[in-house]
């Protein structure tokens, strides 16, 4: 199933928590914090402006981006964690 978000929302997976420190200490799942980056799967179609129009979003399908630890709603679609957020919960892209 694939989930098209409207307007300026998004939809992100996270990445994948780190499992050891850069200390070399193993992490158990309990220690874990959520990540706060993940890999875009889908974007509406814009903004809504005044005149009508739709502002095109600044990031794109692919991009790997840097949100709040509490940005967007959190769903489960075929066995998979994704967010759906606003664009401007995202704070970054990373390249």
């Amino acid at each position: 199933m694939k989930v098209v978000p409207l307007g300026d929302k998004v939809v992100v997976k996270r990445l994948e928590a780190e499992d050891v420190t850069a200390g070399g200490i193993v992490l158990p799942d309990s220690a874990k914090e959520k990540p706060q980056e993940g890999r875009v799967l889908s974007v509406g179609d814009g903004r809504l402006l005044k005149d009508g129009s739709r502002a095109e979003h600044q990031i794109s399908e692919g991009d790997r981006v840097l949100f709040d630890s509490y940005a967007g709603i959190e769903i489960q679609v075929d066995d998979q964690e994704l967010l759906i957020m606003s664009e401007s919960d995202v704070l970054a892209v990373l390249e």
